[in-house]
């Protein structure tokens, strides 16, 4: 349905996206993930023809939209596809329902179809109420149902969402999630929605793509990615609380985890090892693959302490079933397991 090729794009001498490849099939819902300025949204407004490619192409359902190598694109309204804004960008002198109906009249389709069509997309949304009134009249919430239903009307076979969810509040969020997951299961549009919430992209997505400095680190089901993450960054960035990275040094007289000598035989002379928080425990007192920490956080977690230590630039966490008895700043013992729960090289490349 949707097939990424080599895409790239330039802005001078920077490479906002660097050869990204990715292909979802029909009615997938894809997660652009990753931070600020890693190239995310770039991607997206290239797919929505907002944006040239400086090489490459797009293809949807078969037809190429966009071609960086021979500098064309195809205009963004015969795109078939429709994009939702973060700010929304409501016609504010127009009616909930005069919104909805302007992409339908911009298609020239007839008055009497225009209005049931946007009769069943206020319904779907369950804002039929709010009609007749205008943007600057109903909350934050409703506008962004009403700028959802306006990019559905016209059934694109594609939907772009640009972090839609980012002006709401903590609780609104949850209960957006929750309505675009039902949305995207009532019309079958393939979705693609940036995001730098991870936990909008593991509980939404079909496929996530966790994107980093333009390029795409991983591509895959959002278990994968939990389970066995390909990058360094891709294991300190999903996940919930992320993974532990220590550095592992080889020297003459044995091996070095997080500057102390453990009794661990790692794949390389300097790599780094991985443990997931949950592997982790706390000690009472120093041991042989003990790190002392100084406590920074503790926070409940699903029935659980979340604990969390840091000393010369290193930060660790680990979910525990008894908080430490220790005050913030004060000194705790962090118990390593016997075995990482993954190796990575020192340009953060997973080792087997």
């Amino acid at each position: 349905m949707l097939d990424i090729r080599n895409l790239t794009k330039r802005f001078g001498e920077v490479e906002a996206v660097k050869d990204v490849s990715i292909s979802v099939p029909d009615g997938a819902f894809l997660v652009l993930l990753g931070p600020s300025g890693c190239g995310k949204t770039t991607l997206l407004r290239m797919l929505a023809g907002l944006e040239l490619p400086s090489a490459g192409q797009i293809v949807f359902e078969g037809n190429t939209v966009s071609d960086g190598d021979r500098n064309w694109s195809v205009d963004p309204a015969k795109r078939n596809s429709g994009l939702v804004f973060q700010s929304y960008a409501l016609w504010p002198h127009m009616s909930v329902r005069g919104n909805v109906d302007w992409p339908l009249k911009v298609m020239k389709m007839p008055k009497a179809d225009r209005a049931a069509r946007v009769e069943e997309v206020l319904t779907l949304l369950d804002i039929a109420q709010l009609a007749d009134r205008y943007p600057n009249e109903i909350s934050g919430g409703q506008q962004q149902r009403v700028a959802i239903a306006r990019t559905i009307a016209p059934k694109p076979s594609v939907l772009l969402f640009d972090e839609p969810l980012s002006n709401l509040d903590a609780k609104l969020r949850v209960e957006m999630r929750t309505e675009l997951m039902r949305l995207h299961r009532a019309t079958g549009a393939t979705t693609v929605y940036v995001t730098h919430d991870q936990i909008e992209a593991m509980t939404m997505a079909t496929h996530v793509a966790v994107m980093n400095e333009g390029r795409v680190q991983q591509f895959g089901a959002p278990f994968d990615l939990v389970e066995r993450p390909e990058t360094a960054f891709v294991a300190t960035f999903v996940g919930t609380p992320p993974n532990n990275l220590i550095p592992v040094l080889k020297t003459g007289t044995g091996t070095t985890v997080g500057g102390r000598q453990m009794p661990v035989t790692p794949p390389a002379d300097t790599c780094m090892a991985m443990y997931r928080a949950e592997t982790m425990t706390l000690s009472d007192t120093e041991g042989e693959r003990t790190l002392p920490m100084d406590l920074v956080e503790t926070s409940a977690i699903a029935g659980r302490t979340m604990v969390t230590g840091l000393r010369d630039g290193l930060r660790l966490t680990a979910i525990v079933d008894t908080p430490p008895r220790a005050r913030i700043g004060e000194t705790i013992q962090f118990r390593l397991p016997s075995q990482p729960d993954g190796w990575f090289d020192t340009d953060g490349e997973r080792i087997e």
